[in-house]
């Protein structure tokens, strides 16, 4: 059975303008299966594009994340060689003052000073132990001790330290305010140290203290 030119050319203009014609017969002719694999791909693919949208988010996050770890790494590898070389100068420091006196120890070089100041300059040196009740020293009640050489009427108040900051310096003051209080004898002040920093310097020009110190800092 063949169709007329008319019928053909009313056919096609169905097919044209009438969708519910056009989709019954794309049903009939199979074409509707086809559309719905289509559908399904194309929703299918949506996921996925989705999913590499996700994907790539995480991806730069964990970037992100990575980047400031190396930078951490970076910052603690640099405070490793800072601290590394604040040891070697540490070193070099320590092993200076054992060359410079002689020994390590504050004890043994107290020791070393009291025999030379007895030998040499007829001064006794002894260590003066009393009770602070009114805790001018250190802030409360407590025994308290200082190297004492004296030499005539001179009364010398010595703290042999391997270092001495601004706090051992105020630390020797207030020992002299207490010497003077319980003796009556004004003593002078000073502090013999392998190390001392700046700051030591500049609390011991104020207190009137005298600092004798092998390294500066």
């Amino acid at each position: 059975m063949s169709l007329t030119m008319e019928e053909k050319r009313r056919i096609l203009e169905a097919i044209k303008e009438d969708p519910m014609f056009r989709h019954a017969l794309m049903g009939l002719l199979g074409f509707q299966e086809i559309l719905d694999r289509i559908t399904k791909l194309e929703e299918r693919q949506q996921r996925l594009e989705e999913r590499m949208v996700k994907l790539e988010e995480r991806q730069q996050k964990l970037e992100e994340y990575f980047a400031r770890l190396e930078e951490r790494q970076q910052k603690l590898e640099e405070r490793m060689i800072r601290l590394e070389e604040r040891m070697i100068h540490l070193e070099k420091l320590v092993l200076t003052i054992a060359h410079r006196f002689g020994v390590i120890t504050e004890t043994s070089f107290r020791e070393a000073l009291s025999n030379i100041l007895s030998r040499y300059f007829g001064a006794t040196a002894s260590k003066w132990s009393v009770f602070d009740e009114e805790g001018i020293v250190l802030g409360y009640p407590t025994m308290v001790d200082v190297d004492v050489v004296v030499k005539d009427d001179t009364h010398i108040l010595i703290e042999v330290k391997s270092r001495v900051d601004p706090e051992d310096v105020y630390k020797l003051y207030r020992l002299g305010k207490l010497y003077e209080r319980k003796t009556g004898i004004k003593p002078k002040l000073a502090i013999v140290a392998g190390f001392a920093s700046r700051r030591a310097y500049e609390a011991a020009s104020k207190l009137s203290v005298d600092i004798y110190s092998y390294i500066e800092e």
